[in-house]
């Protein structure tokens, strides 16, 4: 099917849509049926397609007795399952629990019974530790399976099932409680589906972040947070974002920049998805050498790693019409050589910034497609109000001085689920009845009204553009039976922006060996994720101390970045 050529002038000032997430997606399918919505390792989905998948999945969710409120854990990559089943329990009202695949055993249980979850969706892979964690949760939930090779076309689905999922295809191997995503979908054919019902406070996915403490929040957020995201995202896209464009969704679904944008938006849209699943530098070159997107988005991370791949070398990249960075801050050395690099390759952009939270979906400022100036994060987008304040309090200060960023707009969460102390923290309304989120970043506004962030309040390491609570990491450490305590820092990494590393003072008569150390990091894996995990072990006899008697970290940061400067 020939696409036409891409509509360069983007529609403003369009009504956000108060329907579902559901409902923009049927729209879409309404406005171009046979435009591809998903391109999955080269097997295409169209709108038409996929929103009839759609609807037998929430079929069978509906027949299994999943209703309206129930909450459903989507533990998956990038694949076409995650995605339909997000939709799917979006048409009949459920709420989809959003959750890191490679999360610890421990940390899905705090996810399934934190959330109250009856299902969890899992890939084959993961099934094994996904159990685990269920038969530790107290919500017993029942798991759905599904496979990657279900999804791939017939060559690829054979090679693969045959040759790289010999071992996963026992799973599961609870015959009686666990199900087949492809069987289970099966039972949804020709069930009858409510009539979609919107309500702006309706919870429609939760999201997960630190909040302001460190401890997982689960963030709550409405349809009419992702279709508003979806509108803005589109105004400032550089072009008309619809039937024709091609965006390459790599960055995870259980990631508001991912789910947000990399999925929900352009789908809304009537634009292409092409999913990366899983990826290195190198696939995920040949993904964009091969497929030709026409945006790409990333964490700084991933530009740095792109920068390093001979593969570009000759290559056309002008059909690139937006690249995007968020999720950590992009240096401005990294963002001249990755400019550099994409003039050099033919391609007529520069890495826009963007910055946001998950409490607001994702990105609510971003750099004008035209126009950039060396440290700002951008303008913020369409009725995203953003204000300078005195750090907790609603008293503005000058253009140009530091203050606490404080965000107020359409994308703003509904709230964190059962925390009315962090919601108390974060959410507060001001005088004329405007409820503003208080981001806990530093930053100013310049005269012209574009954000500059400069650095956070809250304790946080961010790493390739996850974020990490130091203080959750030193309660896990310190629970070892060979720690007496610990110290976690961020340390500047060329690749990772930052990486991990722990100081820790052992217990009396414990070795500060290489085999202390395995034994520690093997620990960790069963209670962190592998972001939060140290990537540096350091023994220290006694670690400094402020004059009230807690772990001076900030000395330890100091000592850290004279250590990086001498290098």
């Amino acid at each position: 099917m020939k696409l036409p050529e891409i509509d360069m002038n983007p529609v403003m000032g369009r009504p956000y849509p108060e329907t579902t997430m559901f409902g923009v997606i049927a729209e879409s399918a309404k406005r171009v049926p046979n435009a591809p919505a998903l391109d999955f390792m080269g097997k295409i989905t169209t709108f038409s397609e996929f929103v009839k998948k759609i609807e037998q999945a929430a079929g069978a969710f509906l027949n299994y007795g999943i209703k309206e409120g129930d909450k459903v854990t989507i533990c998956m990559p990038n694949t076409p399952q995650g995605i339909i089943c997000l939709y799917a329990l979006n048409r009949i009202g459920a709420v989809a629990n959003m959750v890191h695949p490679l999360s610890s055993k421990k940390n899905i249980t705090f996810y399934l019974d934190y959330s109250g979850s009856k299902m969890i969706l899992t890939l084959d892979q993961f099934y094994e530790k996904v159990k685990a964690a269920v038969k530790e949760s107290e919500t017993n939930a029942d798991i759905l399976v599904a496979r990657i090779q279900d999804e791939l076309p017939l060559v690829k689905a054979i090679a693969y099932k045959y040759l790289k999922n010999k071992e996963n295809n026992k799973f599961p191997t609870d015959k009686k409680k666990d199900l087949v995503w492809t069987e289970f979908v099966k039972t949804g054919e020709g069930v009858k589906l409510p009539e979609i019902k919107f309500d702006k406070n309706r919870g429609a996915a939760i999201l997960y972040s630190g909040g302001t403490s460190g401890t997982p929040k689960g963030i709550l957020l409405s349809d009419f947070n992702f279709n508003a995201l979806g509108v803005q995202i589109s105004e400032i896209a550089g072009c008309k974002l619809d039937y024709g464009c091609k965006f390459l969704s790599v960055m995870p679904i259980f990631h508001g920049f991912g789910l947000g944008i990399g999925i929900h938006t352009v789908l809304q849209n009537g634009a292409m998805c092409i999913l990366i699943p899983q990826f290195t530098k190198e696939t995920y070159a040949k993904a964009v050498i091969k497929n030709k997107p026409n945006f790409i988005a990333g964490v700084p991370t991933l530009y740095e790693a792109l920068l390093k791949v001979d593969l570009f070398d000759g290559k056309d990249l002008s059909f690139l019409i937006g690249v995007f960075s968020g999720g950590d801050s992009l240096s401005p050395e990294l963002k001249n050589r990755a400019d550099k690099f994409f003039k050099e390759h033919n391609a007529s952009v520069q890495i826009r910034e963007g910055y946001g939270l998950t409490e607001c979906v994702t990105a609510s400022c971003v750099t004008p497609v035209d126009r950039a100036k060396e440290g700002s994060i951008g303008l913020p987008l369409r009725d995203m109000e953003y204000r300078i304040v005195e750090p907790g309090t609603f008293n503005e200060v000058k253009r140009g001085e530091m203050g606490e960023i404080i965000i107020s707009g359409p994308t703003l969460m509904l709230g964190y689920i059962d925390a009315p102390e962090e919601n108390a923290k974060t959410l507060r309304t001001d005088e004329n009845g405007t409820v503003w989120m208080f981001s806990g970043d530093m930053g100013y506004m310049d005269e012209e009204g574009f954000i500059y962030f400069k650095q956070r309040i809250k304790r946080l390491i961010v790493t390739s553009g996850y974020n990490v609570y130091p203080t959750h990491l030193e309660n896990i450490l310190d629970k070892h039976p060979a720690v007496d305590y610990s110290c976690v820092i961020g340390v500047k990494d060329s690749y990772k922006m930052k990486r991990i590393r722990a100081y820790i003072v052992l217990k009396n008569g414990e070795e500060a060996s290489e085999e202390t150390k395995k034994k520690i990091l093997e620990y960790c894996k069963e209670y962190l994720d592998v972001f939060e995990r140290p990537k540096e072990i350091i023994f220290k006899d006694e670690l400094p101390k402020t004059l009230v008697g807690k772990v001076a970290y900030r000395l330890l940061e100091e000592e850290a970045e004279k250590e990086v400067e001498t290098k």
